[in-house]
């Protein structure tokens, strides 16, 4: 258990000769070809030695690693190599002073490995302490930094780390990651639009294969010339170690656009959405907020049957429902929506709908003990997601998490608003022509076409709220109005 927690805490995925090699030996053939090799958490040493026969040229080869009994393993490795120019230093990559040794060291820098595929929302989970001081070094806001958005990689603090050691300094850095997290650290560089970027690119890795992992993964290459004018933050995608002619990714107008054919034909329809959309409910406690209709009665998710006023009873949607166009047959879900906007006191409920109001009591220790700091100054069995939006009777709604690109059009349910959970968004209406007018124009070529530009599926949640915002829907013409199915 201690091997397996500390490997999740070092985001353990130890590089096989084999891959380590193949990759060494792409940078060698696109002219890369460095005098200093860095590997700054080296582990057992994959990089290291395949550096020792794809870089024959090296000067220095320098692998630390913060976990003394890898470094034992890769001496006895690099003893069989006669002729390696190899210093190894037991060290903790956020304690070492990086700018020091690298004053100390001249000519052209390659920084190449593989960092730790763990977030510090997984850290702090299991208390660990391998990563940066806290920091929301991304900027985020308000709601967004409490509920997620601030969480991140630790190996995209680390990226953005190694990149500032070439300010002024010509040199590359070759990095295994996460795809997003090799997107975000591209997306990071254009923004600061200080660093003399010459090239880059992205190779995609079977990590699967190679690391028994269920992520989209690649190696990150960001080649640097210190001085240089003229920069270019556009990047090539690789799918695969066999592809060799790439696709071209870059970033335009704020954005990180994944086909800038696509979306130079479509780009018109940039700007900001006329009606912002929402995310469904947020309460952190679907065994208790959410019911199913059986034969039994209306019975929520620890199996109790329940006896509740209308009131605040909703139909609910989930976001494999809206994914999959329909919903499961026998599937008749509802949600307890005990505000109509954020921050309602909810005392009323106890007048309006007293079985609620104790039903809500008789679970109360669930809802107090709701991890989420975002229900701290609220009041009692308080939810999110909720505004005069969220009571329009007709909608339109996607899945946030599901690979495809499908709007659905979701009519009210006996006389009632359909509410979603929070892995889908939406807009809503007041009428059925409103919403088939922009269901028609969210379904439109130029509309899709901009949105695949912008969307990369491989991520964990690749529809997000940030770039439906972006479309600008109402530039398109509007279209015969008919109900969609």
């Amino acid at each position: 258990m201690k091997r397996t927690t500390q490997r999740i805490e070092f985001g353990d995925f130890q590089t096989p000769d084999e891959l380590a090699m193949v990759l060494c030996k792409r940078l060698s053939t696109m002219g890369i070809q460095p005098e200093v090799v860095i590997e700054p958490t080296c582990g057992t040493g994959a990089f290291v030695l395949a550096a020792t026969k794809a870089f024959p040229e090296a000067r220095d080869i320098i692998g630390v690693d913060v976990n003394a009994e890898y470094l034992a393993t890769l001496r006895r490795r690099l003893a069989a190599l006669p002729s390696a120019h190899v210093t190894l230093e037991h060290a903790n990559f956020f304690e070492l002073d990086w700018r020091g040794k690298l004053r100390s060291l001249s000519g052209s820098l390659l920084v190449i490995g593989n960092f730790p595929w763990v977030t510090n929302a997984t850290q702090g989970a299991i208390g660990g302490s391998n990563m940066p001081e806290k920091s929301n070094f991304q900027n985020h806001r308000g709601l967004d930094a409490i509920t997620g958005k601030a969480n991140f990689d630790i190996s995209e603090w680390m990226l953005l780390e190694v990149l500032d050691w070439f300010q002024d300094r010509s040199g590359d850095v070759a990095m295994l990651c996460k795809t997003s997290v090799a997107r975000k650290v591209l997306a990071h560089i254009e923004r600061r639009g200080r660093m003399a970027v010459q090239d880059a690119f992205l190779v995609g890795i079977d990590a699967k294969k190679y690391f028994g992992a269920a992520v989209d993964a690649c190696l990150l290459v960001i080649r640097l010339a210190a001085g240089r004018q003229e920069v270019s933050y556009d990047y090539t995608v690789y799918s695969d170690l066999q592809d060799i002619r790439g696709k071209r990714v870059g970033h335009r107008m704020g954005l990180t656009v994944g086909d800038l054919d696509a979306f130079a034909s479509s780009s018109f329809l940039l700007g900001h959405s006329p009606q912002k959309w929402r995310s469904g409910i947020k309460h952190d406690a679907s065994g208790l907020m959410e019911f199913r209709r059986t034969e039994r009665g209306l019975t929520n998710g620890l199996g109790e049957v329940v006896d509740l006023e209308p009131t605040y009873v909703y139909p609910l949607m989930k976001g494999s429902d809206v994914a999959s166009a329909r919903q499961e047959e026998g599937r008749e879900l509802y949600v307890l929506v005990t505000q109509t906007y954020v921050g309602e006191p909810t005392e009323r409920i106890q007048e309006l709908a007293p079985a609620t109001w104790s039903y809500l009591l008789n679970h109360s220790r669930v809802f107090d003990e709701r991890k989420s700091s975002i229900y701290a100054s609220q009041p009692r069995f308080s939810i999110f997601g909720v505004g005069d939006y969220a009571f329009r009777p007709w909608r339109i709604a996607i899945c946030g998490l599901y690979k495809v690109l499908r709007f659905r059009l979701v009519p009210p349910r006996n006389g009632r608003p359909v509410m979603f959970d929070d892995t889908v968004y939406y807009l809503s209406f007041n009428t059925e022509y409103e919403a088939c007018q922009t269901l028609e124009r969210l379904n439109s070529k130029p509309a899709v076409q901009l949105l695949s530009s912008l969307i990369f599926w491989d991520e964990k949640r690749p529809i997000k709220t940030s770039i439906l915002n972006t479309i600008d829907w109402s530039r398109l013409k509007a279209m015969p109005s008919r109900s969609a199915p």
